[in-house]
């Protein structure tokens, strides 16, 4: 019960995410199924994209502690649908990415597509760089220690 369960459209930085929080090298790839790491769980984009998919996404969640819907600013595609945390039952983060490579308007149009969706706090972050990694890694230890498994080393890179 003590993971966080990534959330987001093709190419948002999911994988990215996991890679960093669970200190491994950032290697680039497509996500295909729903894939397990020690602190988290990160899924296909597809499984956002597509209605039908999201009875997997409330099971992938069974095994989580903390669901954190990922929005890339850099794309004009909006996937996650107003009050989408609600289908949880468990607390939703929003997780803003690549925020070195956006404006202040697309970094805002995501966080606002995050809060419509209802996840709250949302961080703002570069995985590749670490911009945020430290304060997401911080809120994530917080509230997934007392469910048994903590972000590696803290999470803090």
């Amino acid at each position: 019960m003590g993971k966080v369960l990534f959330i987001g459209k093709s190419g948002s930085g999911k994988t990215t995410l996991c890679q960093k929080l669970n200190e491994q090298d950032i290697r680039y790839r497509k996500t295909q199924m729903v894939e397990a790491y020690q602190a988290s769980i990160d899924t296909p984009g597809e499984y956002l994209e597509n209605p039908r998919f999201y009875k997997a996404l409330i099971v992938s969640a069974a095994d989580a502690g903390v669901v954190a819907l990922v929005s890339d600013p850099t794309s004009a595609y909006l996937a996650i649908p107003p009050g989408f945390a609600k289908i949880f039952q468990k607390p939703v983060i929003g997780i803003v990415t690549k925020i070195l490579e956006a404006g202040v308007a697309q970094i805002e149009r995501s966080r606002q597509e995050l809060l419509r969706a209802k996840a709250e706090p949302v961080f703002l972050v570069d995985t590749p760089e670490g911009v945020g990694i430290e304060a997401l890694a911080a809120y994530l230890e917080e509230h997934l220690k007392e469910k048994g498994t903590g972000v590696p080393g803290g999470g803090r890179t």
